[in-house]
């Protein structure tokens, strides 16, 4: 993997990569201006060669499109560069989308990405708008209109590369919120977008909901009837010729949802010079009228005839049956009564609970949008993978305390027979030790028994050696006994300490044993249980510490480390550990050794 990344970044476009690095280590306020240099970088290559789009793709890859993006939003007038350079970034922006093949998580750049560019880009023409139509300079008005053009062509690039991008540029409340406006000059360019729209995608108007197809029509409608400007005229009659062309569908709909539309467009717009389209949309709106009008007599006569025949046919019936047909018919009323509350009922919980789980789902992807906006606000580029491996990290650790609690308790299912063998095995100790204490107790004191007294020869042998000694030789004789006696006093002194220790080793070992096992679980314990276990030892305190920085130790490991018993190394055990494992080893009488 490294030996790909290390390619990729070969192979990719060293002015592209230079431009990133100074992005990255640049401060914000200078960030706008280096990215103008993108637009050089992308005229350098002939547009749709394999040259371009790898260019594009490099550029992708590097964020320096989604730094254009998020930059569109933020207010330019305190910028450098100021609003110039946020419609240059917007047409940078579009051409970096348009011919952009992304294969890595394709699904990201098409739903999420390509979505919120054009609602930035939608975003900063409506702070255009407002200023173009603030300012009273004409200079500065053919400023601010220039730039709102070059906005408006960059949504109309981008949707034209991108086709399924019309309906979320039609369904967006930003572009209603630019088609809704007195103002002419930005009226007659959104109009032309419109215009774009509907040539590029010629069904998006049966795609988008009924709310916005009504709002753009009954805007057409609105600016026909408000204006006598012939160029506001001209732009709207030729979009509502554009949409009846289309489909019959939208036809009926103009003329029953605006039933003076006709009068208007023949009495207020005949003459102004588009006479042309607008007898050809008048056309098209009385041919549906005449259409309509004749197809609902017929069917009317033809419904009115199948009406009276059945219903001469049931009275005839009817009256046949009539004493069955009452019982009949209150059952079968009753029955379907009843079958429509159930279905009703079943209906609205049906609809509760899809409600709900749309709440829910809306309430976690806010949630989530708002984690990513924070993190994109408050993480450095740099340290994007860095916030990565802390998640990575996170989950990791969640993943191995849901499976040491399974683990817990399948290997408390599994040695629930050992713990009572153990619990046995303690039992039989204790009785043991308890036995073999009476019996010590029990056992008489033997009688003193003084030394057996010398024979006469053995009497006679020492006062000869006696007598072939000399003085100093008896001396030294009598100080090695002294010394051995002494020896001897002091060895039986320390075996009986040691005795003494064992035992009392032994019967510590056998109450902490005790205590753990009839110790109430974590739920139940309280602050007396706590103070059965703990010990104002200074060397049990030392060895708690030591125990507790080894546990520290094994929690900062890495995850794959920590998933099994299988991947727990050697050599991570301590020594002391494992001596005092050997000398507990020694006290068991019964049970088994793996508790």
């Amino acid at each position: 993997m490294a030996k790909a990344l290390s390619a990729g970044l070969a192979a990719a476009d060293p002015r592209v990569l230079a431009l990133a690095a100074q992005v990255t280590e640049s401060r914000e306020q200078d960030i706008p201006l280096l990215l103008l240099k993108l637009k050089g970088i992308l005229h350098s290559a002939s547009l749709g060669c394999e040259e371009s789009k790898k260019i594009k793709q490099d550029i992708y890859d590097y964020g320096l499109t989604q730094y254009c993006m998020l930059i569109l939003r933020q207010d330019h007038s305190r910028l450098c560069g100021g609003w110039a350079t946020a419609a240059q970034l917007a047409e940078i922006l579009s051409h970096c989308c348009v011919g952009l093949e992304v294969k890595e998580d394709p699904e990201e750049f098409y739903k999420k990405f390509l979505p919120s560019a054009i609602d930035n880009l939608l975003v900063l023409g409506r702070r255009l708008q407002a200023r173009f139509i603030r300012v009273i300079k004409d200079e500065e008005k053919q400023d601010f209109l220039r730039w709102f053009q070059t906005v408006t062509d960059a949504i109309c690039w981008l949707f034209g590369g991108h086709i399924q991008l019309a309906v979320c540029v039609l369904q967006n409340d930003h572009f209603l919120q630019l088609l809704i406006t007195d103002d002419v000059e930005t009226a007659i360019i959104m109009m032309s977008v419109l215009h774009n729209i509907l040539r590029v995608n010629s069904s998006v108007l049966l795609q988008v909901d009924e709310e916005t197809l009504h709002s753009v029509l009954d805007e057409l409608v609105y600016k026909l009837s408000s204006t006598t400007n012939p160029v506001i005229g001209n732009a709207a009659t030729k979009l509502l010729l554009l949409v009846a062309k289309f489909c019959e569908q939208l036809v009926k709909l103009l003329t029953a949802r605006y039933k003076g539309l006709k009068g208007l467009l023949s009495k207020q717009w005949t003459g102004k010079g588009f006479d042309r389209d607008l007898s050809q949309l008048l056309d098209l709106l009385y041919l549906e009228q005449s259409n309509g009008k004749g197809e609902m007599q017929r069917q009317h006569q033809a419904a009115c005839k199948i009406q009276a025949m059945w219903k001469g046919f049931q009275t005839r019936k009817r009256l046949k049956k009539l004493p069955q047909a009452v019982t009949t018919l209150q059952r079968s009323f009753r029955a379907k009564r009843e079958q429509e509350l159930q279905h009703l009922k079943k209906q609205k919980e049906d609809e509760a609970l899809k409600l709900q789980m749309q709440l829910q789902r809306q309430r976690a992807m806010r949630v989530f949008h708002e984690r990513q906006l924070a993190s994109l606000e408050i993480i450095h580029a740099s340290q994007v993978n860095k916030y990565m491996e802390e998640m990575e990290g996170k989950s990791a650790l969640t993943i191995q305390r849901f499976w040491r609690g399974y683990r817990a308790r399948r290997n408390f299912h599994q040695q629930r027979q050992s713990l009572k063998e153990y619990k046995a095995a303690v039992i039989i100790q204790r009785a043991a030790c308890k036995f073999l204490e009476k019996q010590r107790r029990r056992r008489p004191l033997s009688p003193w028994k003084g030394p057996k007294g010398l024979t006469d020869e053995q009497r006679l042998a020492l006062q000869q050696k006696a007598s072939q000694m000399s003085e100093e030789m008896s001396k030294d004789l009598h100080m090695q006994a002294q010394e051995k006696l002494a020896q001897f006093l002091l060895r039986s002194r320390l075996d009986q300490r040691a005795a003494q220790r064992r035992e009392t080793l032994l019967a510590q070992v056998n109450t902490d044993v005790e205590l753990l096992m009839n110790a109430p679980g974590l739920a139940e314990t309280t602050e007396k249980d706590l103070d059965m276990f703990m010990s104002r030892s200074i060397p049990v305190a030392a060895k708690a510490r030591q125990s507790h920085n080894t546990m520290l130790k094994y929690t900062h490991w890495p995850w794959w480390k920590k998933l099994g018993d299988e991947f727990v190394e050697d050599d991570v055990i301590p020594d002391d550990a494992l001596n005092a494992e050997a000398e507990l080893e020694t006290l068991f009488i019964g049970g088994r050794k793996s508790l």
